[in-house]
């Protein structure tokens, strides 16, 4: 017993002092580096930094308290004749003070915790350049944006009330944040692989991706580019393929909020899927019979993760159901057909959202045409700006298009 506990006070000894010596080397090659040799402490010190925290942590917990004031105390008037020549940097500190935590975490814990916080400490300290690399690739303030929506979600999304706000709001505040992350999520990920994953592969390319997080701000941008340009079945086909996708989008939308709305909805946008697509990859091949090169791409796109975008499509949710509710409860499913077709020509994410997943006294059908009435004025409306921001025969190629695909999908809503 007495060997078997004797072992083990000279692994955690062993261990201990490895890890202090270890790091030691990695803030000598650190100095290297960076040309830090008026940094004080060598790897010989570390090493007795860590027998040092590994001994007064087993003597008495309070002799270890004492130890770590000791160092603090040597660092505060070390930092202050520092900051007298400019230098501002406390990694030193940080790390000296985790390696005078390997003794007490062995003593508490276990070897195996010391690893990992040793294993930690190196992947941080190797990390720096490999973050420059990244922030040259991507813009850092879209990562924070995208960090606080991920928090937004995983917090406060579980927390939110699933009744509904109101007898004139027939829907929760936990639907209205979820349809906000399933549409951010939906059009974040055609945002990034548009700016980043696919970024050289032309305007085709960018209607398809465009498509999955806005097909009218697709419009907008293609139609601008092809005021300039002579290439007008390229970015008619392009602005033709971005409406393709964004029959998907809404598809894939309905099947995560209403499967029994999707099932009927199912059909007509597959056909009108199929119908553009096969409109936009002909003027595509008769695209590549005029020009032989497409790769430059528009760079003219927001990231549509923005929180106040998130928090306003919230309210324009909520806005969209009351509205609703009202229209149903006075003008039955005329005023829902009515109103279906005005809400066409704002964005429809909030108004198809509303409609999927609120409680509203309206059956499947009505619901359904509802969403297609919406989606086609909405489509005549993208016929209007492809016109009106390209004045020319893109303009007129892709508007007739769009226009005609507009009619035929709000007829395909009085089918259904």
């Amino acid at each position: 017993m007495f060997n078997q506990f004797l072992h083990a006070e000279w692994l955690q000894l062993i261990v201990v002092v490895m890890a202090g010596f270890l790091i030691g080397l990695e803030i000598k090659a650190y100095r290297v580096h960076h040309d830090a040799s008026k940094e004080i402490g060598s790897v010989r010190t570390y090493a007795f930094i860590s027998l040092m925290s590994y001994v007064f942590a087993k003597v008495d917990i309070y002799l270890y308290l004492i130890g770590y004031v000791a160092i603090i105390s040597h660092f505060t008037l070390f930092y202050y004749f520092k900051l007298k020549s400019s230098r501002t940097g406390i990694l030193l500190f940080l790390l000296t003070s985790l390696v005078y935590s390997f003794g007490i975490i062995v003593v508490k814990f276990n070897i195996w915790f010391l690893i990992i916080i040793f294993v930690a400490i190196v992947f941080i300290s190797n990390i720096n350049k490999r973050l420059e690399k990244f922030y040259e690739l991507f813009d850092e303030r879209e990562i924070e944006t995208f960090a606080k929506v991920l928090l937004l979600s995983a917090v406060i999304l579980p927390l939110l009330p699933q009744t509904e706000i109101s007898k004139y709001i027939p829907v929760s505040f936990f639907k209205v944040w979820l349809a906000v992350v399933v549409v951010s999520l939906f059009s974040y990920v055609g945002y990034v692989l548009k700016k980043y994953v696919f970024k050289e592969t032309g305007y085709f390319f960018t209607g398809i991706l465009g498509g999955i997080y806005s097909s009218t701000a697709t419009t907008i941008v293609l139609a601008k580019k092809a005021s300039s340009g002579q290439s007008y079945y390229l970015f008619s086909s392009s602005i033709l393929i971005a409406t393709a996708l964004m029959y998907l989008r809404l598809l894939g939308i309905a099947y995560a909020f209403n499967l029994t709305i999707a099932s009927n909805v199912l059909i007509p946008f597959t056909i009108l899927t199929l119908i553009t697509f096969i409109i936009a990859l002909l003027l595509f091949n008769k695209s590549k019979q005029k020009q032989k090169n497409d790769t430059q791409e528009p760079d003219d796109d927001k990231n549509p993760l923005e929180l106040s975008t998130a928090f306003l499509f919230a309210f324009l949710f909520i806005a969209m159901a009351t509205i609703t509710h009202f229209v149903l409860k006075n003008y039955g499913n005329v005023g829902l057909n009515i109103l279906s077709f005005i809400v066409g020509f704002t964005d429809i994410d909030p108004f198809v959202l509303s409609i999927l997943s609120s409680k509203f006294n309206v059956t499947v059908t009505g619901a359904s045409t509802a969403i297609l009435i919406a989606t086609g004025s909405n489509n005549i409306l993208k016929a209007l700006y492809a016109y009106a921001f390209s004045k020319n025969k893109t303009g007129i190629i892709s508007g007739t298009a769009l226009f005609i695909l507009g009619l035929l999908t709000i007829a395909a809503g009085f089918i259904v």
